[in-house]
């Protein structure tokens, strides 16, 4: 039996043990990675920041002209293969605008088929007509003896020839259809052919009233008014005192 005093003496047996090192007394236990899990942060790190860092080379290179410039293999693209345009004639105008008309009308035009109902054959269009008429005097078109000068100098009698009407100029963009009505054996005509002259009939007879209302609204006699004042002026400041102004019928 052992004694009483030798259970108070060390072992020598576990000499080598030192307190605070328990890795060494279980084999069990999992071995930690020296640096803990700081290197995989700092790697992450390192993926990024080189990552950012070629984006931004490649956007300077790019910026440089080095490398071609990256498009959009699918972008749409125009062709314009029209012809050069043909000078036709030419010719010297000799007309002095003295007024012009701008007028709207609205055209409501229907074209149907009598007995039959319109939901099935019908076509009807309102459309908003903008244009403008211009009032000219044809200088052109002044005869041998047109102007008589007196004898002192001091008046003068001009001969024009009485206003004219252009054509009327239908302005496309700011005319438009307001609203349109078809039938079903109307919209069937459209998907198989269609008419592409369809809105020719609604433009010409915008261009008649227009044309019609011009007539009616005084705008040759606002030409009249203007071309007098301009050759009263302009010939007033040449010396002539008197300066009278007459219109002969076209």
């Amino acid at each position: 039996m052992a004694r009483d005093s030798d259970i108070n003496e060390p072992t020598s047996t576990f000499a080598d043990y030192q307190a605070g090192d328990e890795s060494t007394d279980r084999p069990d236990a999992p071995p930690v990675p020296p640096g803990g899990g700081g290197g995989a942060a700092r790697a992450l790190l390192w993926v990024l920041g080189a990552a950012a860092m070629g984006v931004v080379v490649l956007l300077g290179v790019q910026t440089t002209g080095i490398l071609p410039e990256f498009r959009n293999p699918f972008s749409k693209e125009q062709t314009d293969r029209t012809q050069p345009a043909l000078l036709e004639s030419m010719q010297d105008l000799s007309r002095y605008v003295a007024a012009e008309g701008n007028f709207q009308v609205v055209v409501d035009l229907e074209n149907d088929r009598r007995n039959v109902p319109d939901w099935l054959l019908n076509q009807r269009t309102l459309f908003v007509g903008s244009g403008s008429v211009e009032a000219y005097v044809d200088f052109g078109a002044l005869s041998e003896g047109a102007i008589v000068q007196s004898a002192d100098g001091k008046s003068v009698e001009v001969k024009l020839p009485a206003p004219q009407l252009a054509e009327t100029n239908l302005d496309l963009d700011k005319s438009y259809v307001f609203a349109e009505e078809r039938g079903l054996l109307n919209r069937v005509g459209d998907l198989i052919g269609g008419d592409p002259n369809r809105q020719q009939q609604v433009y010409q007879l915008a261009e008649d009233r227009i044309t019609a209302a011009a007539r009616d609204s005084g705008l040759n006699a606002r030409a009249e008014e203007n071309t007098r004042k301009m050759l009263t002026g302009l010939l007033g400041s040449l010396g002539f005192e008197q300066v009278t102004i007459t219109y002969t019928a076209p």
